[in-house]
């Protein structure tokens, strides 16, 4: 089940919390819960993906791009993900979530994601996400234009490119067989 009361938590928490630029990192500490785990009694690898929901939406507030969909009837939607994972985080375990905006292109904006116990790295994401409308897609550009009229997206790191070659050349649909 989508953890709506620990959403709800942090819209609370981050509802009057200082305004982000664009390109600012957003942290926020959780802990792993028992219904967050699988039979290793860990961090469940499809809750950890829900879980980046935690950090996401907030930085998405606090940098004033919910407003603008909202103003707009316009939404965003995850259309791709990488993630790797160096380090289990446990029952019980705090860790440290950031989240940042790395960037964006013609068709999707990019965001990175981190979950941190301490100075250790236990997971990494990065994650695509396409802004939808009643008609379909909506450029980034016309989205940030609306959020921040005079910010251009920095260049995507090497290895943000990387992933999009590689995506670019995936076929998709996928074979059957």
């Amino acid at each position: 089940m989508y953890p709506f009361l620990r959403f709800a938590k942090e819209t609370l928490k981050y509802r009057n919390a200082p305004k982000l630029g664009l390109l600012e990192t957003h942290v926020s500490h959780h802990r792993c819960w028992p219904w967050d785990l699988d039979p290793w009694i860990e961090l469940n690898n499809g809750r950890t993906l829900t879980l980046y929901d935690l950090g996401r939406i907030p930085m998405a507030m606090r940098t004033g791009l919910t407003h603008v969909l909202r103003r707009n009837g316009w939404g965003i939607t995850v259309a791709g993900n990488s993630t790797r994972y160096r380090q289990r985080i446990r029952a019980f375990e705090r860790f440290e979530l950031r989240s940042r905006c790395v960037g964006w292109d013609d068709k999707f904006i990019y965001v990175e994601q981190s979950m941190w116990k301490g100075d250790i790295c236990a997971n990494h994401i990065l994650i695509r996400s396409a802004f939808t409308s009643r008609s379909g897609i909506v450029a980034p550009a016309q989205v940030i234009g609306d959020l921040s009229p005079d910010t251009v997206s920095p260049d995507l790191p090497d290895w943000v490119q990387a992933w999009i070659v590689a995506e670019a050349q995936r076929p998709w649909p996928p074979n059957r067989d």
